[in-house]
């Protein structure tokens, strides 16, 4: 990856903000976006030639243009695209109201679509180049009580992220989905994860759910984000990258059991289910 181009989205915490750091401690030429660039500036704390903060809404297709034009035009390729832009929605699905789900769809999901589609033709005239979509293990396994529509968000970018792959590899570029378990950053804070207006009393395991994310797990989450942003580098240098990448010992146990899960119905239910084509007619 030496002096390639990466552009990375939701860079001003979080692990987006560990990885921009650690790319330009390692030389690389970064354009980074937000939603405010002076905080975006700040966090960083550098102020090079090779660092190029853009203000983005990654909602607006227009505003994803301007970003990835510019980026091209200061640094004059785009070789490694990161979508880490996105947060959380806690609440019961009955609870969230559908402009809380299509929110979190716009951002999570489109957001990031927005952003491929406009830097596909750069990637595809130069024949090269790597996504790195961040999806979630909650993109893989959706056994979290009030977390449905947000795992719903990160299992759509594992499928888009599968189907990418397929579509421009003739073209030399590479996609890895990328799912973190529990990193210790601001994921489950209030400025990153949302909670219902109007939560329902009868959600009890929502409510305990929700507490224990809040109160214990945030500020204890296992995982390194600058060890996660370190790995992210080396395998956008790799010559043949993962398509998944997961990352964390917790995100590894939590998809070898959904796995496994999956395994166990499929036997419970094989001969049944594999014998529902048409059956054969004979004609003597």
């Amino acid at each position: 990856m030496d002096k390639q181009v990466c552009f990375v989205t939701g860079a001003s915490k979080g692990l987006g903000l560990s990885l921009v750091k650690k790319l330009l401690a390692g030389g690389y030429r970064v354009a980074a976006t937000s939603r405010n660039v002076d905080e975006l500036q700040n966090a960083v704390g550098v102020r090079t030639e090779g660092f190029l903060p853009l203000a983005v809404k990654l909602t607006e297709e227009e505003s994803v243009a301007a970003a990835i034009t510019k980026t091209i035009a200061h640094f004059g390729s785009l070789d490694v695209v990161v979508n880490n832009a996105g947060y959380g929605l806690l609440g019961a699905l009955e609870e969230l109201s559908d402009a809380d789900a299509r929110q979190n769809f716009d951002v999570n999901v489109f957001g990031s679509i927005n952003v491929i589609r406009k830097a596909l033709p750069q990637m595809r005239e130069q024949r090269s180049g790597h996504i790195l979509n961040i999806a979630s293990i909650g993109g893989f396994t959706g056994a979290f009580p009030g977390f449905g529509i947000y795992c719903a968000t990160k299992f759509a970018v594992h499928g888009f992220s599968e189907s990418l792959a397929e579509e421009v590899r003739p073209f030399g570029i590479h996609v890895t989905v990328v799912s973190p378990g529990y990193f210790r950053t601001n994921f489950l804070e209030d400025s990153s994860l949302n909670v219902p207006v109007n939560a329902i009393d009868a959600y009890q395991n929502v409510r305990e759910s929700q507490k224990i994310h809040q109160e214990s797990y945030n500020g204890n989450q296992p995982g390194d984000p600058d060890k996660a942003a370190a790995l992210m580098i080396e395998v956008a240098g790799m010559p043949e990258p993962p398509v998944h990448l997961f990352l964390g010992q917790d995100a590894y146990e939590l998809a070898e059991a959904k796995i496994r899960a999956v395994q166990k119905d499929m036997a419970s239910m094989q001969v049944s289910a594999t014998s529902t084509g048409f059956s054969e007619t004979l004609f003597s």
